[in-house]
């Protein structure tokens, strides 16, 4: 096997990407603390042509040298939106039809491998703050909480590493 080259794989340009048509989630990042996670979360979001990345409290906007460093320009083909309380942003996406869930721990959270139903096709998912995760108004405000079921000893996944599981698992179950 040969690894492709870079012309190989003929991604799209910034200007191709604004212009094609995107998967119908929000990432929502509430109080993200390192501008490498925000990065992280940009880039995975590009790979599945996430439609926007909403920045909300203390979550470092672009431009910024450290979240180009993850980002590798992402954060230029990613439409994103700030708003300094994350409780704003949930309002103003469930104006716009979105279902808006936590990605928490929660009594009666939904495990992201169970069958549940995505009806309307329009989902905001939001990942909290390393150390703190969603703020418990933010989850009361949520239509429901996913939660990546874990099997080892420890209670968490970094915020970006979970981003990329529920983006791809979102991105599998409307896309088939």
């Amino acid at each position: 096997m040969r690894k492709l080259n870079v012309i190989e794989m003929n991604r799209l340009s910034v200007e191709q990407y604004k212009e094609s048509n995107k998967f119908p989630l929000v990432v929502v990042l509430d109080h993200v603390r390192s501008l490498y996670n925000v990065g992280s979360v940009f880039r995975t979001s590009d790979a599945f042509r996430v439609s926007l990345v909403c920045l909300c409290g203390i979550t470092a906007r672009p431009p910024h040298p450290e979240i180009h460093k993850t980002a590798l320009g992402a954060e230029d083909s990613v439409d994103w939106k700030y708003f300094e309380r994350t409780e704003d942003c949930v309002i103003w996406l469930k104006e716009q039809g979105y279902t808006v869930l936590a990605i928490e721990q929660c009594e009666g959270s939904t495990l992201l491998n169970e069958q549940w139903t995505m009806d309307n096709g329009q989902f905001a998912v939001i990942f909290g703050n390393e150390v703190k995760g969603v703020q418990q108004q933010v989850v009361d405000m949520c239509d429901g909480c996913l939660e990546i079921p874990q099997y080892g000893t420890k209670h968490s996944l970094n915020v970006s590493v979970a981003a990329g599981i529920v983006i791809w698992e979102l991105f599998k179950r409307i896309t088939k």
